[in-house]
């Protein structure tokens, strides 16, 4: 399977991969196992903190029917350790040549940002037919993208930036998105009080916008 094959099918595994923000491991599993049994399976943890990668491992190697990512991948460095921890995808906030040079060398495949026009011809003519739409909201929202998807239909397109459960479908009617980015189905509250019976449901709650 190629890297855009690998990518297109974790986009299409569920209509929100969960942004999230963890600094404890054993915490990232108790998160991703309610995230997998509400439906999302790919799970995008970012490395906004210390034990970030570590969280990836252990995602990776402890909930059964996870798909661990690694979120706001800036440089090799960071690739190398995620490619390590057993990552199965790499999302970045943009397209820095350095970062997609040492993308094209690493085996996990590679979501890079873009917030343009341009930024996405420049992606296609990298070879990357699968992006983010980065931020979101501030960007243009789902105006724009429905905008794009006739002049760029090459591209499938996941945004993520200031989405909620309320406009998510919005995006989500648009031929170009199989998905979307999402914080909200991970809130730093019901995860502080370690409600995973709330966050679970929260997930059901965005994987039902595949049926609407």
């Amino acid at each position: 399977m190629t890297k855009s094959e690998s990518l297109d099918a974790i986009m299409k595994a569920a209509p929100v991969i969960p942004v999230v923000v963890v600094d404890d491991p054993a915490i990232a599993v108790k998160l991703a196992e309610a995230l997998v049994k509400g439906g999302l399976p790919a799970i995008e943890i970012t490395l906004r903190t210390p034990n970030a990668v570590d969280c990836i491992r252990a995602v990776a190697e402890d909930v059964e029917g996870a798909i661990s990512g690694a979120g706001t991948v800036l440089d090799a460095r960071q690739m190398a350790a995620v490619e390590k921890a057993g990552a199965k995808f790499m999302v970045s906030p943009g397209a820095a040549p350095d970062l997609l040079r040492a993308a094209a060398d690493c085996p996990v495949p590679l979501l890079p940002g873009s917030a343009t026009a341009s930024e996405m011809m420049a992606l296609g003519e990298a070879g990357y037919t699968h992006l983010k739409f980065f931020p979101a909201e501030a960007a243009g929202g789902a105006a724009f993208l429905k905008s794009v998807a006739s002049p760029l239909p090459q591209f499938t397109i996941c945004p993520t930036g200031g989405i909620t459960l309320q406009s998510a479908a919005s995006y989500l009617a648009l031929p170009n998105v199989p998905c979307v980015g999402g914080s909200w189905v991970a809130p730093s509250g019901l995860m502080a009080k370690g409600d995973w019976a709330g966050i679970e449901a929260l997930a059901r709650e965005a994987t039902a916008l595949k049926s609407i």
